[in-house]
């Protein structure tokens, strides 16, 4: 949290923040363009705010693409403000309120990174396991053997059988990275959505994106283990499955920390 406050202190590093803010995934020289300050400075304010994890970067072929990171303002909030609200959750929520009202994003994807401190191994087991999975997820998630190719079902609730939703298992490599596709909009959204016309929703229905979990050793080894979270292949920006995973991710994400660190789950405080 020192880090983030020291990157925060400085008004071009939080100009550089408003410019994710309006537009996630830039290049350098797209966070360049019409700033009074030279590449380099850009470049080395971009590294600080990448160090205090306010921002996250992915490659892209030649580029770098940076997004705005959550995590470090998320847990300021859990310290500091959450204490006087009614509950964690309530923070969280509104955290995803703030996040889901952002300017639609030129690049139709999610990138999310945190840190926990726990083994690669550990945190795959938690993707993984249903034992884990239902309890950072409140008896939601998916279910699989977790094969390349393998089904994966998703179970809707704490209520009722995991269903057949047409997921499939893209990558499985325990410790390092798990890939799958993500399940189509289910009846269920329609009125969360509140969508105005049949052929809208329709249309809605037929997008499949894909999510994909990365873990990697922190650059710190007193951070832990870094898990990037890239949900994409979304159609368009104004997708409402995008919409919906950008804060869903954030929550889950939370919980599992939670959970992993010892911690008391979500849903107990």
């Amino acid at each position: 949290m020192d880090a983030a406050f020291r990157a925060l202190a400085d008004p071009s590093r939080r100009a550089l923040l408003d410019r994710l803010n309006a537009r996630n995934g830039q290049s350098l020289r797209e966070l360049s363009e019409g700033l009074d300050m030279s590449r380099q400075a850009v470049s080395k304010h971009l590294a600080a705010l990448e160090a205090a994890r306010l921002i996250s970067t992915v490659r892209r072929g030649r580029e770098k693409l940076h997004y705005l990171n959550p995590v470090p303002i998320q847990e300021i909030a859990d310290r500091w403000i959450g204490r006087y609200e009614r509950g964690r959750m309530a923070t969280l929520s509104r955290l995803k309120q703030t996040l889901e009202g952002q300017p639609a994003m030129t690049k139709p994807e999610f990138v999310y990174v945190t840190y926990i401190q726990t083994t690669p191994e550990k945190l795959y087991e938690a993707l993984t396991d249903w034992e884990f999975i239902k309890e950072y997820m409140d008896g939601w998630g998916p279910q699989s053997t977790w094969e390349v190719g393998s089904t994966v079902k998703w179970k809707m609730g704490p209520d009722g059988e995991a269903e057949e939703l047409g997921q499939r298992v893209l990558e499985a490599e325990p410790g390092k990275r798990l890939s799958y596709t993500w399940h189509t909009l289910q009846p269920m959204h329609r009125e969360m959505f509140d969508f105005a016309s049949d052929e809208a929703w329709e249309q809605a229905t037929k997008e499949r994106s894909k999510v994909t979990f990365d873990i990697e050793p922190a650059e710190e080894p007193s951070a832990g283990v870094k898990l990037t979270i890239t949900h994409d292949d979304f159609d368009s920006p104004d997708s409402k499955m995008l919409e919906g995973v950008s804060g869903g991710w954030i929550m889950i994400l939370s919980a599992l920390k939670t959970l992993l660190e010892g911690g008391r789950h979500v849903a107990d405080q």
